[in-house]
């Protein structure tokens, strides 16, 4: 019972800060645009925009579901993990399989993509460029953080996999 209270309370919070919150900061900055670029916008054509943000959209949700359930399913453990401190039951065995076998975070991939997709549909020069300042702190954070525990928990095993797969992007050449 206490670790699914624990697993209620973790998804609460995540979809919050990632589903909520996150897009509302994007929304409210977009609206500087206009302030800080005297209108300057990414695309001209809304067909383009609108294109565009339903790719990155529906790739982002089906990434973002798919690693959210197989890291509970497979992983027997939850996402919401941060900073060292676990409100989720964290994973008892690593999952090298379905979307982490093209991502070592296909979290934040799935992410990324969904926020892409609002920036791009908000036309908003100034939301991109937080979004690429939130992927490097992102970065940094996985990597001095989530690799740390994910080394001391599955050691060599992890070892093998972060050479064969990419940190976030799921593409074949490993670009880290």
């Amino acid at each position: 019972m206490k670790e699914t209270v624990r697993y209620i309370i973790g998804y609460i919070i995540g979809f919050t800060l990632f589903i909520i919150l996150i897009p509302f900061g994007l929304y409210k900055l977009s609206q500087l645009d206009s302030r800080l670029l005297g209108g300057r916008v990414l695309f001209d054509s809304n067909y383009i925009r609108y294109f565009l943000s339903s790719i990155f959209c529906i790739v982002g949700a089906i990434f973002a579901i798919w690693s959210n359930i197989y890291l509970l399913i497979v992983g027997k453990g939850g996402p919401v993990d941060g900073f060292g401190v676990s409100i989720s039951p964290q994973t008892k065995k690593l999952v090298i399989t379905g979307p982490y076998k093209y991502s070592r975070n296909p979290m934040v991939f799935g992410a990324f993509s969904l926020y892409l997709s609002i920036v791009l549909f908000l036309n908003s020069i100034v939301g991109l460029i937080c979004l690429f300042v939130f992927l490097l702190i992102a970065i940094i954070y996985l990597r001095f953080s989530e690799e740390k525990r994910l080394l001391k928990d599955f050691g060599d095993e992890y070892r093998e996999y972060r050479k064969r797969v990419s940190m976030i992007f799921p593409i074949k050449c490993k670009i880290e």
